[in-house]
């Protein structure tokens, strides 16, 4: 299971930075507390979600995003994969 710390919200970050995705963190009135900026490499996340929420807003976005990981560090493929297998998945 993942833990909902701002030490795995960095890390989540740094992840979305070294996939050259910009996280910004707006005001807004997103009904689903997310936008992805079309055309551009960026997420728009609303600014008044806890740690929590973030971090599940952008563990979603990975989780449906066709995203390249090949060229990651090893550290951050290494966490990325942890973090992914700890996320349970929806049963058929």
């Amino acid at each position: 299971m993942v833990k909902y710390t701002r030490a795995n919200l960095k890390r989540l970050e740094e992840l979305f930075k070294a996939l050259q995705i910009a996280i910004r963190y707006e005001k807004g009135n997103f009904q689903s507390g997310y936008c992805i900026v079309a055309g551009k490499n960026m997420v728009i996340v609303n600014t008044f979600f806890d740690p929590e929420a973030r971090m599940n807003i952008l563990l979603e976005i990975l989780e449906t995003g066709n995203f390249d990981m090949s060229g990651l560090p090893d550290d951050l493929k290494e966490w990325y994969q942890k973090i992914m297998k700890s996320i349970p998945q929806p049963s058929m």
